[in-house]
């Protein structure tokens, strides 16, 4: 299967609720190999601006492109690049790891063999152990293991995530800070939701603020350290 990357964009993007301006105006550009992270207080637009991209509401201006093309909100065969890891993955509990990667990759369209399923679990770091059993017993890390195992399985070139790393333990979020970060090393364009302004500065590329909609700061996480960007998002929000 040839590989390519694509890149994902927002053009003067804003969604209206009446009077209610949940985004304004909105300009971001995820590159190849991008990391983007999006800082903000609950209702400062991060949770909008990824349902934007998924299609799951539609802008009330602006336009969504995907590899420089422009998509509609119902435009499923561009957005079939996308893959999405929210806070709380949604699987299968009653059916095990490699069950629920089978049943959502034949979703997609696509149809694999036992081997390569295991490869995908295996790159994402779930132990063999775990790879037959049902996700009853999984921690929330295991299933975020599962979901980027899905992405994987479905050739996804762009994943957005929704505070991923929200109730993980130490250990989980550190293994899975290196599992984004090898996901860009591959070309994958991430775009991260999140509150957890450490792991922001570790695992982006770029970070962007947030305020009541509108994107306020952008930067090079390599630019600032954790405690600058500390003392840079209180002093926003």
């Amino acid at each position: 299967m040839r590989q390519y990357f694509i890149m994902l964009q927002a053009i003067s993007l804003s969604k209206n609720y009446q009077s209610y301006q949940a985004l304004n105006q909105l300009n971001l550009t995820v590159n190849p190999g991008e990391v983007f992270c999006l800082l903000g207080q609950n209702g400062a637009g991060k949770t909008t601006t990824i349902n934007l991209f998924l299609g799951f509401i539609e802008p009330s201006s602006g336009k969504i492109l995907i590899d420089n093309e422009e998509i509609s909100a119902h435009d499923h065969e561009r957005r079939k690049h996308l893959a999405y890891i929210p806070e709380v993955v949604m699987l299968y509990s009653n059916l095990s790891a490699i069950e629920n990667l089978d049943y959502f990759s034949k979703l997609a369209g696509f149809n694999y063999g036992t081997s390569s399923l295991i490869g995908f679990l295996k790159q994402c770091g779930l132990q063999e152990a775990a790879h037959h059993k049902h996700l009853s017993g999984f921690s929330k890390g295991m299933r975020q293991k599962v979901g980027i195992a899905i992405a994987l399985a479905k050739n996804a070139k762009i994943i957005l995530m929704d505070e991923p790393t929200s109730g993980l333990d130490p250990k989980a979020t550190a293994e899975f800070t290196q599992l984004v970060k090898q996901l860009a090393a591959e070309g994958k364009s991430i775009l991260m939701a999140t509150h957890d302004i450490f792991n922001a500065v570790n695992v982006g590329s770029h970070i962007g603020i947030m305020k009541q909609g509108e994107l306020i700061h952008t930067l090079k996480a390599s630019d600032i350290t954790a405690a600058d960007l500390q003392e840079l998002y209180l002093q926003t929000i």
